[in-house]
């Protein structure tokens, strides 16, 4: 599938994905929500009561993420924060309640109905300090050094050039910047078909990159300090019925997926500005 099909698809899915929540109805790919509040494994259970007290009903709602960058990533009084594929605001909310009245919250969505819902869900919550911007996440619409933080929730595995949207987050953040997001990772070697089968279950649409793979290429954008951290191991029973529904032999496969594909937290840091000693800036 090419960049551009992939990139209509996750249009089309998260679109209307916010247009079910709008008239009142799961969010979910293909399913209803579970007593968690999400739609299976992956999206249930993600934040907290306290964190869901804080947004719009329609913001929680809408979420289709499968971590909670924000409970994990280091937010400070006034810093300026971007999201990376914002969908319904919810991470975005949750941030600028953080960084406070004199920090920022940017959230970046190329999908118009997300947006339109994030918007609304941000006049309803009555936060200020917040700006969704219309745009993909491999061309970020802010100048270099804009940002403090950067936080996605399980968008960036559906670019199809995760270089590109590395390479730009790297350029955004001020020197010293954190890289702080929740992304679907893969652990070992896993075949082909069973690969795009569970990654349709956890995503719709979905292409995960081995946590060897991640550090690369946060590394060749120019990353240092770079962590991950699993914080929801997939097991094969979470996926039977749906991997069944496709034709596999779960019990046949079990032992090549389960537990090889995770929630993680990925960290990582943009090196701070390194001192000039040459004869024009030194005094």
């Amino acid at each position: 599938m090419s960049s551009e099909s992939i990139r209509e698809v996750v249009k089309q899915k998260y679109g209307a994905a916010a247009l079910r929540v709008q008239g009142g109805v799961s969010s979910c790919c293909g399913g209803s929500r579970t007593a968690g509040g999400g739609c299976d494994p992956i999206t249930s259970n993600l934040y907290s009561t306290q964190q869901g007290g804080e947004v719009p009903e329609q913001a929680l709602q809408a979420s289709l993420g499968c971590g909670n960058p924000t409970a994990l990533a280091q937010l400070n009084p006034g810093e300026t924060v971007l999201d990376l594929g914002s969908g319904g605001g919810i991470d975005v909310l949750l941030s600028a309640r953080r960084v406070g009245p004199a920090g920022k919250a940017y959230g970046l969505d190329m999908t118009d109905e997300m947006l339109a819902l994030a918007r609304a869900n941000q006049k309803q919550a009555g936060v200020e300090n917040v700006e969704f911007l219309k745009g993909e996440i491999e061309h970020i619409p802010l100048p270099d050094n804009a940002v403090d933080v950067i936080i996605s929730n399980c968008v960036i595995n559906l670019s199809s050039d995760k270089d590109q949207v590395l390479r730009e987050a790297f350029r955004v953040l001020k020197p010293g910047g954190r890289f702080a997001v929740s992304d679907v990772v893969v652990t070992g070697e896993i075949p082909a078909a069973v690969r795009r089968n569970v990654e349709l279950w956890i995503g719709c649409i979905a292409g995960a990159l081995r946590d060897t793979d991640y550090r690369e290429k946060l590394a060749r954008a120019g990353f240092e300090a770079i962590e991950l951290e699993p914080t929801r191991i997939y097991k094969v029973e979470d996926a039977r019925q749906f991997l069944a529904g496709q034709g596999l032999d779960v019990d046949a496969i079990a032992a090549q997926v389960d537990g090889k594909f995770m929630s993680a937290f990925v960290r990582a840091k943009k090196p701070a500005a390194t001192a000039c000693c040459s004869s024009n800036c030194c005094p």
